[in-house]
């Protein structure tokens, strides 16, 4: 009878990390897009390949 909450929970669990996984795997994208858009001048233009990366990734 106590199997029954524990999977629920893990089902739980399992669908929460399917739903947010995209948005951990853009993260280094995101991160490198804001560190390459501190730079004056450029930083905008050099960080439009990694912008595009994350948008691919999770849109």
């Amino acid at each position: 009878m106590m199997a029954a909450p524990r999977v629920r929970i893990a089902l739980a669990l399992l669908v929460c990390t399917m739903v947010t996984g995209c948005g951990v795997v853009a993260a280094p994208c995101r991160v490198a897009s804001a560190a390459l858009k501190i730079v004056p001048l450029v930083g905008h233009a050099a960080a439009t390949p990694t912008d595009a990366c994350a948008d691919a990734i999770d849109p």
